[in-house]
């Protein structure tokens, strides 16, 4: 099983093939505890991504306030991990184009 640190240079890669031009960036864990790991800015829309390397890994204090805060608000917010990258990218590509 990959470490999330590894499986998040796949999901940025990812993410710059779908949506050309698109500003990734690495959030800072330790500026505000919980806030996701990516924040993506196409278009003057915007998506934070939580990556996981798995369906079942815990989720830390927060992170479902943030990922529940960017939906309700016009964003999109998304637990991303290996089985459901191809859906996140999905929906990424129709919120953000």
């Amino acid at each position: 099983m990959k470490l999330e640190r590894d499986f998040q240079p796949q999901v940025i890669k990812a993410v710059k093939e779908r949506l050309p031009g698109a500003r990734v960036l690495k959030n800072d864990a330790n500026y505000l505890q919980g806030y996701p790991d990516l924040s993506v800015l196409k278009n003057g829309r915007y998506a934070l991504l939580e990556c996981k390397r798995s369906e079942n890994e815990p989720h830390q204090p927060n992170q479902d306030h943030y990922i529940e805060e960017a939906n309700r608000d016009g964003g999109y917010g998304a637990f991303v991990h290996p089985k459901n990258l191809e859906e996140v990218l999905d929906e990424l590509e129709r919120r953000l184009k």
